[in-house]
């Protein structure tokens, strides 16, 4: 009986524990997001915020596309020539790409890179009392250090799922003309009368989601890391896990929200 009820109890505070995490996380968010609508704004600090996020990221983004297109063009081949089906290589090609893999693929690398930065530099100005300086400087932290990466999350990531489109797309163009020997009239055709606004248009918009999940990730993580640089540590990858789960749980939540019959 007693082990029953220390594994009851056991559950029970991991339950609450969960629930006031989440709570916890809800206000963070709400706070910052409050913040980007009150004066002052600091527009620096967010061009700065936009340049490490979005230019930075460029390049993995860039080659997780290209070879995440070049890669479903030749699996797809290969599973429709069971079927005689070849011609749907490129629907499927451009479907994928700018309804799933462009958005959830740029986000994850994103939070692999941005989100463990933000973590490990908050977590740092929090170790070492920096952050309670800004408070003594009349300063708000939130609004110094959270909004502006906040802001920038939410419009980078879009941004760079738009190029990560295009070239998944290309990848699978360049492999699908030069390997398997389809035609680029009929390629380019198939491509671009297939696809339609909204395949595009959730994609951005899930782009948007995920840039606001990783930078809220990596800014809460960092902002109430302790401990050190255990402490610091932690917090990094923390915010890495967290915003990667995230990703894959609001993608599911977001693709039945604008696709579900």
């Amino acid at each position: 009986m007693t082990m029953v009820l220390d594994f009851l109890e056991a559950i029970g505070r991991a339950v609450i524990g969960l629930c006031r995490g989440a709570g916890e996380l809800v206000l963070f968010a709400v706070q910052g997001l409050s913040h980007l609508v009150r004066p002052p704004f600091y527009g620096r600090l967010f061009g700065r915020a936009l340049l490490e996020i979005g230019y930075f990221s460029l390049p993995v983004v860039a080659l997780t596309a290209v070879f995440t297109g070049m890669v479903l063009a030749l699996q797809s081949y290969t599973g429709f020539a069971r079927f005689s089906a070849q011609g749907a290589v490129a629907n499927l090609v451009v479907l994928s790409v700018t309804r799933e893999l462009g958005p959830v693929l740029a986000g994850l690398m994103v939070a692999g890179r941005v989100g463990a930065a933000v973590a490990a530099e908050l977590g740092t100005m929090r170790v070492t009392d920096q952050i309670d300086a800004l408070s003594t400087l009349s300063t708000n932290p939130m609004k110094y250090l959270v909004a502006p990466r906040l802001l920038a999350g939410i419009i980078a990531l879009p941004l760079l799922v738009v190029i990560a489109d295009v070239l998944g797309v290309m990848g699978g163009f360049i492999v699908s003309t030069v390997k398997l020997g389809f035609n680029v009239n009929t390629y380019v055709a198939n491509t671009v009368n297939f696809v339609q606004t909204d395949d595009v248009v959730s994609g951005l918009a899930k782009a948007a989601v995920f840039g606001f999940l990783i930078s809220l990730m990596g800014c809460y993580q960092g902002y109430n890391s302790k401990g050190g640089a255990q402490g610091v540590g932690s917090a990094t990858t923390l915010a890495v896990v967290s915003a990667s789960i995230l990703i894959l749980a609001f993608d599911y939540v977001l693709t039945e929200m604008f696709f579900a019959q």
